[in-house]
């Protein structure tokens, strides 16, 4: 089956500056590429990769842990309100190719335990909370072999995400540019 990438940025939705600008440039780099970004749609990290995403005119999905649409940033393009709290977490990775960490307290360290037990790929910047601890651990337990691919800088980012991106490519999966011009 050939269908748009989707990539899910997760991070503290009271994210510090230097995180936000991380969050901001990956959105950039996601929105450039031509994949779907995901999001949990509030603040923090999640509105500002959203925004880096739009910037360059990519699209950005919102899966809210409120009921109401009207609970979005304004960078989502798309919205689902799910009105399940944090139980839209487990939502959130699944919905994800590859999950990227930036940051985050409580609710990004349950993303990230989700994403490490439905065995995808996570991408986990070394700037913070959670993000920095199991960039630094590389894993959260012994249950798998593939290890959390620690992220140092925005260039390794963007190397790591694009050797993935063409490997997705080559598996016959595709981007929002792709689609829209077949």
């Amino acid at each position: 089956m050939s269908r748009i990438i989707q990539v899910v940025v997760i991070g503290n939705n009271f994210a510090s500056p230097g995180d936000k600008k991380l969050a901001y440039e990956t959105g950039k780099i996601i929105g450039e590429s031509g994949a779907l970004l995901i999001t949990g749609g509030k603040q923090g990290v999640m509105k500002h990769s959203s925004r880096g995403a739009k910037d360059v005119g990519g699209l950005v999905l919102s899966i809210l842990p409120d009921p109401g649409l009207e609970d979005a940033n304004e960078y989502s393009d798309f919205v689902i309100p799910t009105g399940i709290g944090y139980a839209r977490n487990l939502v959130n990775v699944l919905a994800g190719d590859l999950v990227v960490a930036i940051g985050g307290g409580a609710g990004t360290l349950s993303e990230l335990a989700y994403a490490w037990q439905f065995d995808k790929l996570i991408f986990a910047f070394t700037c913070s909370g959670w993000s920095q601890q199991l960039a630094e651990r590389k894993k959260v337990d012994d249950k798998r072999k593939k290890e959390i691919i620690s992220i140092d800088t925005m260039d390794d980012f963007e190397r790591q995400y694009f050797d993935w991106l063409n490997s997705m490519i080559k598996k016959g999966h595709t981007t929002i540019q792709s689609k829209i011009h077949k």
